[in-house]
């Protein structure tokens, strides 16, 4: 009888088993395009592109300029003291506090995390100063909800109090600002304040501060602009830098040369040019001028003639004989030939053969 030497029964199909497992699982490794798990390659999640939305060179290029908006304005000198004095109170609105502190900083739409460009301005007809940037976001959502929170503020913020460093208070009023429709989303307010009663403000007088304030969103992209001084804020002025600024940021963005800006830069040379050609015209009246002296020595020419009729008296008073042979010749050629010299001459010989 035969003893057995290993396992049997099912421990044997058991260790069959696990045997032909590890035996595949081998082979499975060994051929051609079977990948094990660690093999695999990691899951990168996609790309975002790499180019910048607005670089620091189209920033500065979509600015707008000082003769866009007219001959009164100018490069700023200089932030405004009013600024301080007036931007930097306090009030228990917490809404109408982020307004103040968002207008004293300059940052009502947030932190840009891209490419920005500023441009000052200052206007010598009310005094008024505007500030205007270009500046690039983390996303077009982030922009739309600062703007949408902005749209709130003329009825959150329609009217209330603020107390300044020295303990004045100042009455404030916000109202929404008309704007073009121009860009993809776009948000304006007119603040002004003033220290007089809401019956003085009510009558006509006039506020201490007057300040207008826009934003239009171009993608992630946006313009924003404040503008305004203790003379007040021209409503054109801001609408024509909203216009003209999103229009710019547009071009530049399309790899298009801005259209808007040469218009009236190229008008202001043209007057120099035409200067020169006033000069120019000039020499051309010398010119006709010596004509007149060359008609002039004519009239003399002309004159002698009464003298050159003179003689003929005499000659027909002398006796008719020497003057027979030719009574007519010298009649006849005197009047037809009038500026030959040597009828002169035939003249002078006649009378002195007479």
């Amino acid at each position: 009888m035969k003893v057995p030497t290993g396992p049997s029964g099912p421990y044997r199909l058991l260790a069959r088993a696990l045997t032909a497992g590890v035996l595949v699982s081998a082979s499975a490794c060994s051929l051609p395009g079977v990948m094990r798990p660690a093999d695999a390659p990691p899951i990168v999640p996609p790309a975002t592109s790499a180019t910048p939305s607005l670089t620091d060179a189209q920033a500065s290029a979509a600015l707008i300029t000082q003769g866009e908006l007219g001959g009164r304005w100018s490069a700023t000198e200089g932030g405004a003291t009013w600024r301080d004095g007036l931007l930097k109170t306090r009030t228990d609105a917490p809404d109408c506090q982020r307004l103040l502190d968002g207008l004293y900083a300059e940052d009502l739409l947030g932190e840009p995390t891209g490419a920005r460009a500023v441009v000052g301005l200052d206007e010598s007809g009310n005094a008024a100063q505007l500030r205007y940037q270009v500046a690039a976001y983390a996303a077009p959502s982030e922009v739309d909800a600062k703007l949408a929170w902005l749209r709130t503020l003329p009825s959150k913020c329609a009217q209330f109090t603020s107390t300044d460093v020295r303990g004045g208070r100042l009455n404030v009023t916000v109202v929404p600002a008309v704007l073009p429709g121009v860009g993809d989303a776009r948000e304006g307010l007119r603040l002004t304040m003033s220290g007089a009663s809401p019956a003085d403000a009510d009558s006509g007088a006039a506020p201490m501060l007057t300040l207008d304030f826009a934003a239009v969103r171009v993608g992630d992209r946006a313009v924003s602009l404040t503008n305004g001084g203790l003379g007040g804020a021209a409503q054109d002025s801001t609408q024509q830098a909203v216009q003209v600024g999103t229009q710019r940021l547009q071009d530049v963005l399309a790899g298009r040369p801005p259209t808007t800006a040469p218009d009236i830069p190229t008008t202001a040379p043209t007057t120099p040019s035409s200067a020169p050609a006033a000069p120019t015209s000039a020499p051309a009246a010398p010119a006709t001028v010596p004509a007149a002296p060359t008609s002039a020595p004519r009239a003399p020419r002309t004159a002698p003639r009464v003298p050159r009729t003179a003689p003929v008296a005499p000659r027909t008073v002398r006796p008719t004989e020497p003057l027979t042979g030719r009574p007519t010749e010298p009649l006849t050629e005197s009047p037809a030939d009038t500026t030959d010299d040597d009828t002169i001459a035939d003249t002078a010989d006649t009378v002195q053969e007479g």
